[in-house]
């Protein structure tokens, strides 16, 4: 191999090495105060934990808010899409290629009604279900796979009243069950970010299991 070709290869490699490093953390939910501490904007509150954690700020950006810091040695990239909740996608797609960010380093932060308020589990792929957020990114990054950490909110509603209970503020009891996972919503973010999604699930997703069907 020639010089050139060496050096070619080598800082080749050093930008693949670098994008393998980088991780965007997306959570859902919709801009603006009539959206503030709603259930469905719990993908919000993950990353506004995150961002103060790491002691970083959000800045107003291309189709969304956006932070970033550094966690052993990784690049993470908070993103709090402004395309509100059902086109969540065209935030993802624009920051994922914009970012270069590797298939396997998204993760998507959602709201699940399936579960207790409180109750998470990282997933590698699956279905957006109802949820038009997943849906859109579905439909704008054409795949189902990928990696994605469902936050129960329960379901504690009638029938026709699914749309006011997920756009509502949390109830005080709601709110301390979140506050109390929050911690641990955080560390398997960082779980993922470092270890990898099969590591993180094995260490996370057995601590607590998500409600049945049945028992809605």
């Amino acid at each position: 191999m020639n010089l050139i070709k060496y050096f070619r290869s080598y800082f080749t490699r050093k930008d693949e090495i670098a994008a393998e490093m980088k991780y965007l953390i997306v959570g859902l939910g919709n801009m603006g105060h009539d959206y503030d501490h709603t259930r469905h904007n719990i993908g919000f509150e993950v990353v506004d934990a995150l961002a103060e954690a790491a002691g970083v700020s959000f800045k107003h950006e291309q189709l969304g808010d956006l932070a970033q810091y550094k966690h052993r040695g990784r690049q993470i990239y908070l993103l709090k899409p402004s395309t509100y909740m059902n086109l969540s996608g065209k935030a993802v797609r624009y920051w994922v290629q914009k970012l270069k960010i590797q298939p396997d380093n998204w993760l998507v932060l959602v709201d699940e009604l399936q579960f207790d308020v409180g109750v998470f589990k990282l997933q590698k792929k699956g279905g957006p279900g109802s949820h038009n957020g997943l849906k859109s990114v579905q439909d704008i990054m054409q795949t189902s796979t990928y990696p994605r950490l469902r936050i129960g909110i329960g379901n504690d509603f009638h029938r026709g009243q699914q749309v006011d209970y997920v756009l509502g503020k949390w109830k005080e009891e709601e709110w301390k069950h979140i506050t109390e996972a929050l911690p641990s919503i955080c560390d398997t973010v960082h779980a993922f970010v470092s270890l990898g999604i099969e590591r993180a699930m094995t260490q996370f997703n057995k601590k607590k299991s998500p409600k049945s069907p049945s028992q809605k």
